[in-house]
């Protein structure tokens, strides 16, 4: 038999990356937006975005491995832990995994084989996974977060940034928002099929928080809107 593709298996780094592309076309087109609707002239959107496209990435980047890597600090320290109480205490430790397995509806004498036989196979894996909920498909991975944020945020910023220099300048804002919102919709659809949930429920909620940020973004444009030179 094939080994199984769960969607859960892609969590680490489909996280990453749709919180990257959806930050990037957010920031990108938010950006724009507030702007355009603060300046008559072109050159002040594009050098705008392109400057939060290029901040963003590294800000995502950056943010990601540090939060992973202070995930994968607390991972280790539990795993350096369990690992001396298995060399300090290797009968309480059996008890605890006996007593796991009892929680989990297994009869005393099945749970006491199936701690022994695990304990004789690999006595850390099997305390990281039963106690710690430590596995290697959730493990903390983060030059993979990292990695998978920044590079989704320059696609989905690259976006916005292409709408900023071909979009008539006069109604910049309008076709920002109609791109941005289009493209949170693709990105919510094809980030629900790769995480196996539902496509309408998961495009319309990225959509109408789109929505919300961007409109935040061109009121304050056109609350303090100044005559940037081009």
């Amino acid at each position: 038999m094939e080994k199984e593709d769960h969607y859960i298996n892609r969590s680490a780094w489909l996280r990453a990356a749709v919180l990257g592309a959806n930050d990037g076309i957010l920031s990108t087109a938010s950006i724009a937006i507030g702007v355009a609707a603060a300046s008559d002239f072109r050159n002040p959107v594009i050098l705008a975005t392109l400057a939060g496209l290029v901040a963003g990435a590294l800000s995502m980047a950056a943010g990601e491995y540090v939060s992973v890597s202070s995930q994968a600090d607390s991972e280790a320290a539990d795993l350096e832990r369990e690992r001396r109480e298995l060399e300090e205490m290797p009968e309480a430790e059996l008890k605890e995994l006996v007593d796991i397995y009892l929680e989990r509806g297994l009869d005393k004498e099945t749970a006491q084989k199936v701690a022994v036989q695990l304990t004789a196979h690999n006595a850390l894996e099997a305390h990281a996974r039963e106690e710690l909920g430590i596995t290697e498909i959730t493990q903390a991975r983060p030059l993979q977060a990292a990695i998978a944020s920044s590079l989704a945020f320059l696609v989905g910023g690259g976006m916005p940034m292409l709408v900023a220099y071909f979009a008539p300048l006069e109604k910049m804002e309008y076709f920002q928002y109609t791109f941005a919102l289009l493209f949170l919709l693709v990105l919510g659809s094809i980030s629900a099929k790769a995480g196996g949930a539902s496509i309408p429920r998961a495009a319309m909620r990225i959509a109408f928080w789109g929505t919300v940020a961007m409109a935040v973004t061109a009121a304050v444009g056109y609350i303090f809107k100044v005559n940037v030179v081009g």
